[in-house]
């Protein structure tokens, strides 16, 4: 075997065994994962500032050490039932990526679970389940202490409606 072979067949092994890691969250009974590279910040909930005529998945807004950001109940975001915030209820500030920038927003969850090292082989496609059930913002699925954890893509979550869009509250 040639040296440049067996280097690309040792990079090929690599690649293979990259871990990918998810900081992992509770909603309701189910467990869901964000790549932790978006996670800026993990907070306690707090009372945000309204904003008028949002939509009812939008909580409001935060300042952060100066930076306004919109602040989303994942719950309602995803058509669950809305509960009662605990004290085990808090935000996850994520950047965000649009079209022509990235952001900081918050979401609400029911609490934080874990950081979930993962291998990009153990991450499975989201199944097809045809235009009743939307799961564009599901960027697939991963196993963990024999639970299925939902992997968001918040991305395409988080910029979904043309609303989120007219919600711009960037301070400078």
């Amino acid at each position: 075997m040639s040296e440049q072979a067996a280097k690309s067949e040792n990079a090929d092994d690599n690649k293979d065994q990259v871990n990918n890691e998810y900081l992992t969250f509770i909603l309701g009974a189910e467990a869901y994962g964000v790549d932790i590279l978006r996670v800026q910040e993990i907070r306690g909930w707090e009372m945000v500032t309204r904003i008028p005529n949002s939509p009812s998945y939008v909580r409001g807004v935060l300042n952060l050490r100066g930076a306004i950001v919109p602040v989303f109940d994942l719950r309602e975001r995803i058509a669950l039932d809305p509960i009662e915030y605990s004290k085990e209820t808090v935000v996850i500030v994520l950047r965000v990526k649009n079209r022509t920038s990235e952001r900081s927003m918050g979401i609400v969850v029911d609490a934080v679970s874990d950081v979930l090292n993962t291998g990009a082989d153990s991450i499975r496609n989201t199944p097809e389940f045809g235009h009743a059930i939307a799961t564009e913002y599901i960027c697939g699925l991963v196993e963990s202490d024999g639970k299925m954890v939902m992997l968001l893509d918040v991305d395409r979550l988080l910029n979904y409606d043309a609303e989120i869009e007219n919600i711009d509250v960037d301070v400078a």
